[in-house]
């Protein structure tokens, strides 16, 4: 495997983990629930990003997804971890932001290297 390849597939296999592991603490954690409380956001809105953290880890790390979807999942993706920034500095000042940030961080590497080694049309490793 080239390594254009094995950054692609770390760099989007840590993305999706992440977008599972945070999306299930969206239905399970009572902290996570809270905190969404705390930053000023309705319940809904934490069922919400579940879901489409969920959906989006499947979309970006899927093969058979076509390209032009998992850009819609990229770009949504980035809007979700930017807002996230924006919400915990406002309420809580910019260094409880940086999570978001090193995620947001990821997932551009993650979108660079699928259009360089076009392993996101293929799926091949």
């Amino acid at each position: 495997m080239d390594r254009n390849k094995l950054i692609y597939w770390i760099t989007t296999s840590l993305l999706a983990a992440q977008l599972v592991f945070a999306g299930f603490l969206y239905f399970t954690s009572a902290e996570v629930t809270a905190g969404f409380e705390h930053l000023g956001f309705p319940d809904y809105f934490r069922v919400e990003l579940g879901v489409a953290k969920l959906i989006a880890a499947l979309v970006l790390i899927l093969p058979m997804v076509p390209i032009r979807i998992k850009e819609w999942a990229y770009a949504g993706v980035a809007i979700v971890f930017i807002s996230a920034f924006i919400a915990h500095a406002s309420v809580d000042g910019a260094s409880t932001g940086i999570a978001p940030l090193v995620s947001l961080v990821i997932l551009v590497v993650s979108y660079v290297f699928a259009h360089k080694t076009k392993a996101a049309f293929t799926g091949a490793l």
